[in-house]
Order: C-alpha cells, then structure tokens, then sequence
C-alpha cells in the first residue's frame, strides 16, 4: 500500500512542502514518483516520517535527525527506543497533572501544602546536559546551587511569576502589540529580571535563549499555548530589548 504525498501531509498534520523539504535533504525519499511527477510513499517511509516527528518533537535539527537516522539501521531497535522516551514523559506529565490537581484541591479546601507534591514531575535536572552544553558547566551548577537554596514559598513564587509573565505575552501578541513598542518591551525587562537569578543575564545569553524558546518546542509551548505565534512574539521583543539595553 502507498499513498500520495497530499494523503501523507494530512494525516501527518504537516504540509506537501514541509515533505518535499525532507526530501531535498535526503531525510525522507518517496518510495516512487508517479507519472505524473506526483510523489507516493509506502510503509517504509511511514515509519521513517513517523522516527523524524517524534525527533523533531525532541527538540533536534534536521541535520542532527539525519545523523540519527544514519547511524540507527535497525527500525525496531530505534522504535523502542522512541516509545521509552515517549513513556517517560508520559510518565513525568502524568506526575504534574496529579500535581496541579493535588495544589489546586489543597488550596481551595485550605489544607496545608507539601513541597514533595507541588514539585513531583518538575525536575530542572532534566535539562543538565543541554544546559552544560549550551552555557557551560559552571551555569548550570550556579542555577542548580541557586533553586536549591530556595524555600518551598521562594519556588512557588518564581514559577508563578514565570507563569505571569508569558500569560502578558500572550495577551499583548494577542492585542497586536509590536515587538519594538514601550508594553512590549516592559515585559521583556520582566522576563529578564526573572531570569537575573545569579547575575543579570549577557545580551549573547537572552538572544540566545529567545531564538531556543522557538527553535525547541519543549520551551516553545510555553508560550505557545497563549496562543500559536507568542514565543515568536517573545523572541522578538527580548532580541530588541538585549541589542538595547543588555551588554556581554
């Protein structure tokens, strides 16, 4: 069985384009083209398309997706592989959910929290390697010495603030708001000042971190979630507002 690449796009919730592009890039081939230059593909290419959705999930390039998929011949092994992943982060979420329930029952009822409920599933170790990688040991050890030190009340405020800020995103992105505008650049100097944790951030680092809050969904739905196109809109006005006012 094959199908067409309109079929494929679909139903993979992606675009004739975006297939055709995998292509160019030797990611994913058409299993024939037809007569009519149409391209069609079969169960193979399926189960290829469906490894680099769920990379791209994960945050890799396309270039890095490819390596990937060179170095892993055996579909089976690297299926298995995907779907551990995709359990424990089924898992972690399933952890948060019951969290977030747990907070909201304790709070409405007046009940007393516990740090160990209102934080299962929120593990900032996750990201160790990826932020060693990006910003150097030394930067995570200083943000993990940091969250560390704080009192349960200390960490619900920060995220809570976190969670404050990119709901305003959302609704200046949502109001038409331009990136360069004075509303739009308040936040981004809020949005600065809470990630001023250890010392106040570079302009390399806030650029940095803007183009990641697109480039990686996992940071992207953050803001996303306000409404397709904020963390974007984020991107923008914190570039602007570290080329401005920040210094390295």
């Amino acid at each position: 069985m094959e199908w067409s690449i309109q079929e494929i796009a679909r139903k993979a919730g992606t675009t004739s384009r975006t297939l055709r592009h995998y292509g160019d890039l030797g990611l994913l081939a058409p299993s024939r083209l037809g007569s009519n230059g149409y391209r069609y593909y079969d169960q193979d290419a399926l189960v290829r398309l469906q490894r680099i959705l769920l990379l791209r999930e994960l945050g890799l390039s396309l270039p890095a997706i490819k390596g990937v998929l060179e170095g892993q011949r055996d579909t089976a092994v690297a299926l298995r592989a995907h779907l551990l992943l995709l359990e424990q982060e089924q898992e972690r979420i399933g952890r948060q959910i019951a969290s977030v329930r747990t907070t909201l029952h304790k709070t409405q009822e007046g009940m007393e929290l516990m740090a160990e409920e209102v934080f299962d599933g929120f593990d900032h170790t996750a990201h160790e390697r990826e932020v060693t990688e990006r910003w150097g040991h030394e930067a995570y050890e200083q943000g993990d010495r940091w969250w560390r030190s704080l009192g349960e009340d200390e960490k619900k405020a920060f995220l809570g603030e976190h969670e404050a800020i990119a709901r305003d995103w959302g609704r200046a992105r949502e109001a038409g708001v331009r990136a360069g505008s004075d509303a739009a650049q308040e936040i981004a100097r809020r949005h600065c000042a809470w990630l001023s944790t250890t010392a106040a951030p570079s302009r390399s680092y806030v650029i940095g971190l803007g183009e990641m809050y697109v480039a990686d969904p996992r940071f992207g739905k953050n803001y996303d979630r306000y409404g397709d196109g904020t963390a974007a809109f984020v991107r923008d006005a914190l570039t602007i507002y570290a080329e401005q006012r920040l210094s390295d």
